[in-house]
C-alpha cells in the first residue's frame, strides 16, 4: 500500500513566508536591545549621532552577510544547508569538522541561553539580591526541555508559539519607539535638547568605531538563520530573499527607533550605568509597566531557545544523511522530527548547565564560528571559479561577501592581537579534536556490533525510522 504525500515520514516543505520573516525576526531580536545597547554607545564616545549611524551601519553588514547565506541556502535549498555546502567546497573532512564544532557551539550557546532566560523568569521573585543558583539551573534545565519536547513535535507545532514571541518582540519595541517619538514631538526642552546637538561629543578614534560596528554587528547576527531549514520552506529560492526583505528593514527600523527613545529619555552617562536600559527606561517613563520587561525578555528569550535548538537539530540530521553519523541521526519520529538530533542537542545543553564553567568557552567559540564563516565566504569565490554553470537562482554581489569575509577575519584577528591567551590555541586543539573519531569511525567505517545492537533498540524505544525519500531532496 503506498502512504499519501502528507502521510510520508520526511522534513515537509510546509512553511511559508509569514514563518519565514518571524524566524528571522527572532533570531536576530534577541535580549540585547532590552538589556544593553549600551556598548555601542561606549564605543563611540559617547557621541550620539555617530552611534545611531554605527546601528544603521551594522544593519547594512548584516543583511549582506544575511545575503550572502541566502545564496548557499538557494543554491543547496534543503536543511542544513551549510554543512552541505562546505562539504562540496572542501570534501568531507573540513565538513566533519564543522559538524564537530557545531555540535559543542550548538549546545554551549543553547546552554546560556537558556540560563539566561531562567535568571530574568525568577528575577522578579528576588527583587532585592541576585538569583539563586540552584533554582536558576533547575529553571533553566526546565525550560530547556520543554523547549525539546516542543521541537520533537514537529515545526508546525511551534509555529503559534512563534508568532506570539514575534508580536510580544515588536509590540514592546514599538511601544518602546512610540513613545520616545511621542515626547520628542510634544518638544520638552530636556528631551529634544539630547538629539539637537547628537554630535557636537568627540569624535571617537578609528579603533573605538570597530569596536561599536562589532558591538552593533553581534546585535543584528541570526539573519542568516533560514539557510539552516532551507529543506523546510515552500519555494525556498522565492521566500527567503522576500523574508530577508521584509524582515531586515523592520528590525532595523525598530532598533533606530528604540536607541532615539532611549536617548530621549536617558542621558548618555546614565545608559552606560544601566546593567538593563529597558528597565531604566520604564522606571522613567512608565513605572507602572516596569514588572513587564523581565517578562517580556524571557518571552524573547524562550522562542530563541526555540529556533537555535531547531537549527543545530538540522544540521546534525543533514550530516546523518551524508553518512557522517550514526544510521540513528538519519531517522525522523511520526512528527517528521529528526529526534534524536534534538535529543542530543537538549542533552549536552543540559550537561552544560550544570557545568556552568562551559559557558565561558563560548566566547572562545565564537570565534571559531567567525573562521566558518569566511571559510563560507572564501567557498563561495571558489566555487564561482570552479563551478560557473551551477545552477543558481540568486547570486550575491562580490563586494558583500569580501566585507563578510573581512569583518569575520577582523573578529577572528583582533582578539589574538589585543589579548592573546592559552585558551585559543585549546579551541584550536579542540577543533581538530573531532579527527578521533572521523578516521575512525567515518574515514575507515569502523564498526561497533555492540553500536549497532543499541542503535535497533533505541529505533524501538523511540520509534523512529529512516525517512521515505522525498521528491523535494536534492
Amino acid at each position: 500500500v503506498t502512504m499519501g504525500e502528507d502521510k510520508k515520514i520526511h522534513l515537509k516543505r510546509e512553511l511559508g513566508y509569514f514563518w519565514g520573516t518571524s524566524f528571522i525576526i527572532i533570531n536576530i531580536i534577541g535580549a540585547g536591545i532590552f538589556v544593553s545597547p549600551k556598548g555601542v554607545l561606549e564605543h563611540s564616545a559617547m557621541n550620539v549621532g555617530i552611534s545611531l549611524c554605527i546601528w544603521a551601519a551594522c544593519a547594512v553588514l548584516s543583511l549582506t552577510f544575511s545575503l550572502c547565506s541566502a545564496e548557499i541556502g538557494i543554491t543547496f535549498p534543503y536543511s542544513g544547508a551549510q554543512y552541505c555546502f562546505i562539504k562540496r567546497c572542501y570534501g568531507p573532512l573540513v565538513a566533519f569538522l564543522r559538524l564537530w564544532t557545531n555540535l559543542f557551539t550548538g549546545a554551549g550557546i543553547v546552554a546560556s541561553q537558556a540560563l539566561l532566560l531562567a535568571e530574568y523568569s525568577i528575577q522578579p521573585f528576588f527583587p532585592s539580591c541576585s538569583v539563586p543558583k540552584l533554582p536558576m539551573k533547575c529553571m533553566a534545565l526546565a525550560m530547556l526541555w520543554v523547549v525539546g519536547i516542543l521541537n520533537c513535535r514537529g515545526v508546525k507545532e511551534a509555529t503559534w508559539l512563534q508568532a506570539v514571541s514575534t508580536m510580544i518582540k515588536v509590540s514592546i519595541l514599538s511601544l518602546i519607539s512610540l513613545s520616545g517619538m511621542f515626547m520628542l514631538v510634544r518638544g520638552k526642552a530636556e528631551n529634544v535638547g539630547r538629539l539637537q546637538n547628537a554630535f557636537d561629543a568627540e569624535v571617537p578614534a578609528v579603533y573605538q568605531i570597530v569596536e561599536a560596528v562589532f558591538q552593533g554587528y553581534f546585535a543584528f547576527s541570526g539573519g542568516g538563520c533560514l539557510t539552516n531549514v532551507a529543506g523546510e520552506l515552500k519555494k525556498p529560492r522565492v521566500t527567503i530573499p522576500k523574508c530577508l526583505f521584509t524582515a531586515f528593514p523592520v528590525v532595523t527600523v525598530l532598533y533606530l527607533l528604540v536607541n532615539i527613545s532611549y536617548m530621549t529619555v536617558l542621558t548618555p552617562r546614565e545608559i552606560l550605568s544601566s546593567d538593563a536600559v529597558a528597565i531604566t527606561w520604564t522606571d522613567r517613563v512608565i513605572p507602572q509597566l516596569t514588572w513587564f520587561i523581565p517578562f517580556a525578555i524571557s518571552a524573547s528569550l524562550f522562542s530563541n531557545l526555540l529556533t537555535n535548538v531547531l537549527q543545530t537539530s538540522r544540521m546534525l540530521y543533514i550530516a546523518g544523511q551524508q553518512d557522517q553519523l550514526p544510521l540513528l541521526f538519519k531517522t525522523l519520529n511520526i512528527h517528521s522530527s529528526p529526534l534524536i538530533c534534538v535529543l542530543l542537542n537538549i542533552i549536552m545543553g543540559s550537561i552544560a548547565i550544570v557545568v556552568t564553567n562551559l559557558i565561558e568557552l563560548i566566547n572562545y567559540l565564537y570565534f571559531v564560528i567567525s573562521i566558518w564563516t569566511v571559510l563560507s565566504m572564501i567557498g563561495l569565490l571558489k566555487l564561482r571559479y570552479q563551478e560557473p554553470n551551477l545552477h543558481r537562482h540568486f547570486k550575491v554581489l562580490t563586494p558583500f561577501i569580501l566585507i563578510t569575509m573581512a569583518i569575520n577575519l577582523s573578529m577572528v584577528l583582533i582578539p589574538l592581537v589585543k589579548s592573546p591567551k592559552m585558551h585559543y590555541i585549546y579551541v584550536l586543539l579542540f577543533l581538530f579534536s573531532g579527527l578521533l573519531f572521523y578516521i575512525p569511525l567515518t574515514y575507515f567505517k569502523l564498526k561497533l556490533v555492540w553500536f549497532e545492537k543499541l542503535t535497533c533498540y533505541l529505533q524501538l524505544f523511540f520509534n523512529v525510522c529512516i525517512p521515505d525519500k522525498s521528491n523535494e531532496q536534492i
